[in-house]
């Protein structure tokens, strides 16, 4: 097997797609999500509801990610939230132990 052969196992398209991280970031999966819905809307309007449905299916899954992604980030920042607070109560406990022991 030559060197080029096994460059081509990683010309995949669809794990091009996913090592590019546009799946991870959540301003594409919106603006991706709703170009969908756009694309439903016209074929809509142009008559075609199998295309119509064909778009919204699509439109759905890129909306269950972007929930994903929002509820990922939302308890990340809880998460962030919740240790932070007792590194703030450990600061004040030191600060007050400093000043005893200068008095």
């Amino acid at each position: 097997m030559n060197s080029s052969n096994s460059n081509n196992l990683n010309n995949n398209g669809n794990m091009n797609f996913n090592r590019n991280g546009s799946m991870n970031n959540i301003h594409n999966v919106e603006k991706t999500m709703l170009k969908f819905q756009q694309l439903a809307k016209d074929a809509q309007s142009n008559g075609d509801p199998v295309l119509a449905q064909n778009y919204l299916q699509h439109a759905d899954h890129y909306l269950r990610r972007y929930n994903e992604l929002n509820e990922r980030k939302e308890n990340t920042l809880e998460k962030t939230k919740l240790e932070q607070k007792p590194l703030a109560q450990d600061n004040v406990t030191e600060k007050e132990e400093i000043t005893k022991t200068a008095n």
